[in-house]
């Protein structure tokens, strides 16, 4: 399985970290999120679709423009600063990360089915315009 790489394509036009047709898991163990990616291996999630990442690799990955606007009277459409804030709290209480790469076939009802017994504490899919809650 490979390292989470933020790519250029995975932050809005503010910087902020949305990952347009991600899946973005957070687990409270290394161990909790390898075996999740796991089992969406078994379930036929090519290994290419699955990224994970460390609390420190993911929080400084997340880290985003928008604690720059903070003070700043910019208006927000979304909330997806709030999110990615939300990520990188989860991070810094020791929560790994495993973002899937989610194709218009991969349902998220499907991914929470076949992750029903494993322990995600925290999940968001991404999708153009639209940050639906997981868990």
């Amino acid at each position: 399985m490979k390292r989470f790489h933020l790519d250029p394509g995975m932050t809005n036009m503010r910087g902020v970290f949305y990952p347009t047709g991600h899946m973005v898991l957070m687990f409270p163990s290394a161990e909790d999120a390898r075996h999740a990616a796991e089992l969406l291996q078994r379930d036929g999630v090519a290994e290419d679709d699955l990224s994970i990442a460390t609390p420190a690799e993911f929080e400084a990955q997340v880290a985003d423009a928008s604690d720059d606007y903070d003070d700043l009277l910019l208006p927000s459409v979304g909330t997806e600063g709030e999110t990615a804030r939300r990520f990188r709290s989860l991070a810094r209480e020791g929560h790994h990360a495993l973002i899937v790469h989610a194709s218009a076939r991969l349902s998220s009802d499907h991914v929470l089915d076949v992750l029903r017994d494993t322990h995600i504490s925290y999940g968001q899919r991404y999708r153009f315009l639209v940050i639906e809650d997981l868990v």
